[in-house]
């Protein structure tokens, strides 16, 4: 193996996965994918083993590859031009809103079966449901919109458009929907091209042969790195919040982390099981989180691709909120309790890791659904997520007023949203003081203000309102988030983490977002 040769194809392997998603990014055809950039792009072998991922969303890193091992389970036979879709969390997704697709890729002139495959992942502001947005207060996976099992939306390059009517009818803005589609069609197209110009140009048998040689020594490295850390096993438990008729339950999410050697497993042993709301994830969410936590331990210098994961094992017994079964709500798993999940083994690590890990970050994604109809009497639906506060850590402050763990998002700008839709932000700047005190201060939270221009349904689901975001050292907490309404008529509801309310023009919705966790006693300051 000539280590420059790796590099070389390191570097060529993870850009045709960037390019993919500069072309998704370009093309796409709502502000979710075009401003906030909610979309993940790979490149995997013939037999599902990823060769490399764009550096966008955690929350896909092990998600990403169930799909594309599922498809290949469900079929046998693939010819050029054809493309998968799938967004069933229980055959290879994560949750509805999130829409991928696959193609194969044939790099030989006769080859009889895909030497690659080309994916993506975008999550889309609407897939139906029970409220715009797609992210309800649901208690089964059937009031979350539209299930796409996977199925061929292409076949040999000719479009089901049978197939495409049925899923744009079941959604609320369907113009959108079809745009962002076809981004995702045009990401493949060019990871399908800058695949076929590699093998044209170096041979298929050796872009092969050192996309193998990628995984083993990405796989080396993380051994390696895992090799250093301490030997046992460390317990963590952390809760998330179940909103039910208004009131609050606690969730505990519990994980032991187990050193030993150049591996390590992450066994969720005693976790609560699957809950009537839709906090429930799927396995592939857990393994994400678990695979995201060891990467940054590990750092950004192993090529990222599946040698990353095999040290890292997950245990997650069935019908728990970390590994849901169907038909468990789950629109809320994927983006909440993977936080929480990412918060429990940081916690667990930070016992065999103390001077490495940080003080817990806003550990939520704050999603906010705002949809109604426009004055020409078109459907809109909005949906983001809002930033917050990072954990402080042994080296400096939490950095304020940013997207943390699990998702890798931008704010939409407020001029694309004033444009696009029916209300205005008041007000979007730091919620001053919110991080945790200690030798270093957590970062600060955000405050986002919407005023309602048109009659319209918000749903959000949020976390860390009730339970702070804890601080590491003797670090103080961060502040809890907070979500109040106020109304035109002068009254002010102050709203749990979780919840569905009209409003009416003139309407104010405040968010404001968790500060990090400070770490160290602040009298050490």
């Amino acid at each position: 193996m000539d280590p420059i040769t790796l590099e070389l194809y390191r570097h060529r392997f993870a850009g045709a996965a960037e390019e993919m998603g500069v072309t998704l990014r370009r093309t796409g055809y709502s502000p979710n994918i075009k401003e906030r950039l909610d979309f993940s792009c790979a490149i995997f072998d013939g037999e599902g083993r990823m060769i490399a991922q764009a550096a966008h969303i955690p929350a896909h890193l092990g998600a990403m590859p169930a799909s594309v091992l599922t498809i290949l389970d469900r079929f046998e036979v693939w010819e050029p031009g054809d493309v998968v879709i799938v967004n069933d969390p229980f055959e290879g997704g994560n949750h509805l809103p999130d829409i991928t697709m696959i193609s194969p890729v044939f790099a030989r002139e006769q080859g009889d079966a895909p030497d690659f495959f080309v994916a993506s992942r975008a999550h889309h502001a609407d897939v139906g449901g029970m409220t715009p947005g797609s992210l309800p207060l649901s208690t089964e996976i059937y009031q979350e919109g539209i299930i796409i099992p996977p199925v061929k939306l292409y076949k040999r390059g000719v479009l089901d458009a049978d197939l495409l009517r049925v899923i744009l009818r079941n959604v609320r803005t369907p113009d959108e929907r079809r745009g962002d589609i076809a981004a995702q069609r045009a990401a493949a197209a060019i990871g399908e091209r800058r695949l076929r110009e590699m093998a044209g140009a170096f041979g298929i048998d050796e872009v092969l042969d050192y996309a193998a040689r990628l995984r083993q020594y990405s796989e080396r490295l993380t051994r390696a790195a895992i090799q250093d850390w301490p030997d046992g096993a460390y317990a963590f438990e952390d809760v998330i919040e179940l909103v039910e008729d208004e009131q609050l339950t606690l969730v505990p999410i519990r994980v032991t982390a187990t050193i030993s050697g150049s591996g390590v497993t992450f066994d969720f042993t005693g976790t609560a099981p699957v809950m009537n709301g839709s906090l429930n994830a799927v396995i592939a969410i857990a393994q994400s989180a678990c695979y995201y936590v060891v990467r940054c331990l590990v750092g950004d210098q192993v090529p990222m691709n599946a040698g990353c994961f095999t040290p890292v094992h997950v245990v997650a017994p069935e019908n728990t909120v970390v590994n849901a079964l169907s038909p468990a709500a789950v629109a809320g798993g994927n983006v909440e309790t993977s936080q929480r999940i990412t918060d429990a083994v940081l916690g667990a690590l930070a016992q065999a890791l103390p001077d490495r890990i940080p003080a817990a970050s806003q550990g939520t994604m704050n999603n906010v659904t705002i949809g109604g109809m426009l004055a020409n009497a078109t459907p809109f639906a909005y949906y983001e997520t809002i930033a917050g506060g990072i954990g402080a850590s042994r080296e400096s402050d939490g950095p304020s007023g940013v997207q943390v763990h699990m998702t890798n998002t931008l704010n939409t700008p407020v001029e694309a949203l004033e444009l696009a839709y029916p209300f205005r932000l008041e007000r979007y700047a730091l919620r001053r003081d919110s991080g945790g005190a200690g030798l270093h201060r957590g970062g600060d939270g955000i405050v986002r203000e919407y005023v309602m221009l048109a009659p319209a349904t918000v749903t959000m689901l949020s976390e860390r309102r009730a339970v702070a975001p804890w601080g590491l050292a003797g670090g103080e907490d961060g502040c809890p988030g907070r979500n109040i309404l106020y109304r035109v008529d002068g009254s002010t509801e102050e709203l749990r983490s979780k919840f569905t309310r009209r409003v009416m023009p003139g309407d104010r919705l405040r968010i404001e977002t968790p500060g990090g966790g400070g770490w160290g006693t602040p009298s050490e300051a």
